[in-house]
């Protein structure tokens, strides 16, 4: 393990993995050499021996005994140390202009405290084609984890955000919306996010939200929905988010339709 670091960096890039498959993705990323860029790497299940591919002076790795990908990404929080922090999987792939793109963005709104872009690859996500204020979202826009830059001021010190770990990948029982509820608490909090349209990482494969749905991630939806809209505008929302699944074939409606339910009843419980 590489626990600390004398090289200052402007942006670290905090990948989230888990076990001896998730280092061996780390290494096949290829991330590129940009200066003021560093690499931390916050490996839960760290059993393994650390790739040779890994021993380079812009990356850390450091150990967490934590469960879940929300607490992955606190104790990534935890120990970065740039004032620039984009949060990353182990299944992206990163260009030098990309993460350029991060820092020009961040550099030049410096009254913005998180800053969301595009991503490329399978999902084909559709991204609107202009700026906007977060507070203010464009139809149809929803922020996935790997698309989002944060100042570390805002996850770190007394009063810091951090992911709910009830939510996302290896949580209990609820298995997504970690980021929006993420993005959702900032802007409570009067925190101010920008999206720019630009796009600055490719993902290898579908995620969470392309995938079939599952219980534990229709019920996450559901209890983001109750959180979002009050109650005349979520129960409605609640039989359009169930026919988009089954129209996309992700999911049957009525199950749809009945987990979402659960969901938002839980999270008004």
């Amino acid at each position: 393990m590489k626990p600390t670091t004398d090289i200052e960096y402007r942006l670290e890039v905090l990948i989230s993995t888990r076990g001896t498959e998730g280092i061996s993705r780390v290494a096949s990323m290829d991330l590129p050499v940009v200066e003021g860029v560093g690499y931390l790497v916050s490996w839960q299940d760290a059993t393994s021996d650390i790739p040779a591919a890994l021993n380079r002076d812009d990356l850390r790795i450091v150990a967490t005994s934590t469960v879940g990908l929300s607490n992955n990404r606190n104790a990534a929080f935890a120990a970065s140390v740039a004032p620039i922090l984009l949060i990353a999987d182990d299944d992206l792939r990163y260009t030098a202009d990309g993460l350029r793109s991060v820092l020009d963005a961040m550099d030049s709104h410096l009254e913005i405290d998180i800053a969301t872009f595009k991503h490329g690859g399978e999902d084909n996500k559709w991204f609107p084609d202009v700026e906007f204020d977060l507070s203010r979202p464009v139809r149809f826009y929803y922020v996935t984890s790997f698309e989002m830059a944060v100042r570390r001021r805002v996850v770190t010190g007394q009063n810091r955000l951090e992911f709910d770990p009830d939510f996302g990948l290896g949580a209990p029982r609820f298995h997504a919306a970690e980021e929006e509820l993420f993005l959702m608490d900032a802007l409570k909090a009067g925190y101010k996010g920008r999206f720019f349209p630009v796009e600055i990482v490719t993902h290898c494969g579908l995620t969470t939200g392309h995938k079939p749905m599952t219980p534990g991630v229709l019920q996450a939806q559901g209890i983001y929905i109750g959180q979002r809209w009050r109650w005349w505008s979520a129960i409605p929302r609640l039989g359009m988010v169930a026919w988009r699944h089954y129209r996309s074939g992700r999911a049957s409606l009525m199950p749809a339709l009945w987990h979402l339910w659960r969901g938002w009843v839980h999270g008004r419980g």
